[in-house]
Protein backbone atom coordinates (compact mmCIF):
# COMPACT_ATOMS: atom_id res chain seq x y z
CA UNK A 1 0.00 0.00 0.00
CA UNK A 2 2.80 2.44 0.88
CA UNK A 3 4.60 1.69 -2.38
CA UNK A 4 1.43 2.35 -4.34
CA UNK A 5 0.89 5.69 -2.56
CA UNK A 6 4.51 6.70 -3.09
CA UNK A 7 4.29 5.85 -6.79
CA UNK A 8 1.03 7.79 -7.14
CA UNK A 9 2.52 10.76 -5.28
CA UNK A 10 5.54 10.78 -7.62
CA UNK A 11 3.23 10.58 -10.63
CA UNK A 12 1.09 13.48 -9.39
CA UNK A 13 4.15 15.62 -8.65
CA UNK A 14 5.43 14.97 -12.16
CA UNK A 15 2.09 15.91 -13.68
CA UNK A 16 1.99 19.06 -11.56
CA UNK A 17 5.48 20.05 -12.68
CA UNK A 18 4.51 19.49 -16.34
CA UNK A 19 1.36 21.56 -15.85
CA UNK A 20 3.35 24.43 -14.38
CA UNK A 21 5.74 24.35 -17.33
CA UNK A 22 2.83 24.42 -19.79
CA UNK A 23 1.24 27.32 -17.91
CA UNK A 24 4.52 29.28 -18.03
CA UNK A 25 4.82 28.65 -21.77
CA UNK A 26 1.22 29.75 -22.38
CA UNK A 27 1.73 32.88 -20.29
CA UNK A 28 4.81 33.78 -22.32
CA UNK A 29 2.89 33.10 -25.53
CA UNK A 30 0.03 35.33 -24.31
CA UNK A 31 2.47 38.15 -23.57
CA UNK A 32 4.04 37.91 -27.03
CA UNK A 33 0.62 37.84 -28.68
CA UNK A 34 -0.56 40.90 -26.72
CA UNK A 35 2.60 42.79 -27.76
CA UNK A 36 2.03 41.82 -31.39
CA UNK A 37 -1.61 42.92 -31.26
CA UNK A 38 -0.55 46.23 -29.71
CA UNK A 39 1.92 46.85 -32.55
CA UNK A 40 -0.71 45.95 -35.15
CA UNK A 41 -3.23 48.23 -33.46
CA UNK A 42 -0.73 51.09 -33.58
CA UNK A 43 -0.04 50.47 -37.26
CA UNK A 44 -3.78 50.44 -38.00
CA UNK A 45 -4.21 53.74 -36.19
CA UNK A 46 -1.34 55.36 -38.10
CA UNK A 47 -2.67 54.20 -41.47
CA UNK A 48 -6.19 55.34 -40.62
CA UNK A 49 -4.87 58.76 -39.61
CA UNK A 50 -2.81 59.04 -42.79
CA UNK A 51 -5.81 58.02 -44.89
CA UNK A 52 -7.98 60.62 -43.14
CA UNK A 53 -5.34 63.30 -43.72
CA UNK A 54 -5.16 62.35 -47.40
CA UNK A 55 -8.93 62.55 -47.70
CA UNK A 56 -8.90 65.96 -45.99
CA UNK A 57 -6.25 67.33 -48.31
CA UNK A 58 -8.06 65.95 -51.35
CA UNK A 59 -11.36 67.41 -50.17
CA UNK A 60 -9.69 70.80 -49.88
CA UNK A 61 -8.33 70.49 -53.42
CA UNK A 62 -11.72 69.58 -54.81
CA UNK A 63 -10.62 66.09 -55.84
CA UNK A 64 -12.16 62.87 -54.65
CA UNK A 65 -10.15 59.64 -54.44
CA UNK A 66 -11.42 56.96 -56.76
CA UNK A 67 -10.60 54.06 -54.45
CA UNK A 68 -9.23 53.16 -51.03
CA UNK A 69 -6.04 52.01 -52.73
CA UNK A 70 -5.56 55.52 -54.08
CA UNK A 71 -6.08 56.99 -50.62
CA UNK A 72 -3.54 54.62 -49.08
CA UNK A 73 -1.04 54.86 -51.92
CA UNK A 74 2.39 56.09 -50.92
CA UNK A 75 3.55 58.93 -53.14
Amino acid sequence: MKEHMAARLAELKSEYKNGEAQLRALTEQETLLRETLLRISGAIQVIEELAAADRSSLDGAGEEPTSDAEVLAVP
